[in-house]
């Protein structure tokens, strides 16, 4: 069973840049995409980014040019690169597979606030 442990949240000015990573101790991670997902209060859990197992990315209109995902197959691990973020931006950040499993884990948040 896969599990998913992110960290790299915190709080940041509007403006600033977060770096989020995310472990996955599981042998198909390089066989597989991977997504950032984010859920605000109050909505659903949306996908922000995703990389193919080839390192093919795609974004959400709404963090392109600002967002950058990349993974490290050796260390199963996914990265957001996060830049000028905007207080829209505020949520809670997790890595899935895409189409994601139904098992998620902790998440980190991301808080964007002068």
């Amino acid at each position: 069973q896969a599990r998913f442990v992110e960290s790299g949240g915190g709080l940041v000015q509007p403006g600033g840049s977060l770096r989020l990573s995310c472990r996955v101790p599981n042998s198909i991670f390089g066989l597989t995409t991977m997504g950032w997902y984010r859920q605000a209060p109050g909505k659903q859990r949306d996908l922000v980014a995703r990389i193919s197992a080839k390192g093919d990315t795609i974004y959400e209109d709404s963090v392109k040019g600002r967002f950058t995902i990349s993974r490290d197959n050796a260390k199963n691990t996914v990265y957001l690169q996060m830049n000028s973020l905007r207080p829209e931006d505020t949520a809670v950040y997790y890595c899935n597979f895409v189409p994601s499993l139904d098992a998620w884990g902790q998440g980190t948040q991301v808080s964007v606030s002068s």
